[in-house]
């Protein structure tokens, strides 16, 4: 179990920074506020991944965290 939690731990962060750059090239039908929620929580999931070490949880409440603020921020 240890060894599932190390590489879950040790593969968060590219994970995280893969899906945002892919979630990043689903945006040209989007609103600016979507695009705005999306760009937050991918900021917010690599920021909680990083700031955490890596942690699962760390990753899913920056990128709701981030998500909120995104959605919130108008340009």
């Amino acid at each position: 179990m240890k060894t599932i939690a190390k590489a879950f731990k040790k593969f968060s962060l590219p994970l995280a920074v893969g899906m945002m750059a892919l979630s990043l090239t689903a945006c040209s039908g989007m609103s600016r506020q979507d695009k705005n929620t999306a760009i937050g929580a991918g900021t917010g999931a690599v920021a909680g991944a990083v700031l955490t070490g890596g942690s699962a949880v760390g990753t899913v409440g920056g990128a709701a965290v981030g998500g909120f603020i995104g959605n919130k921020v108008d340009h």
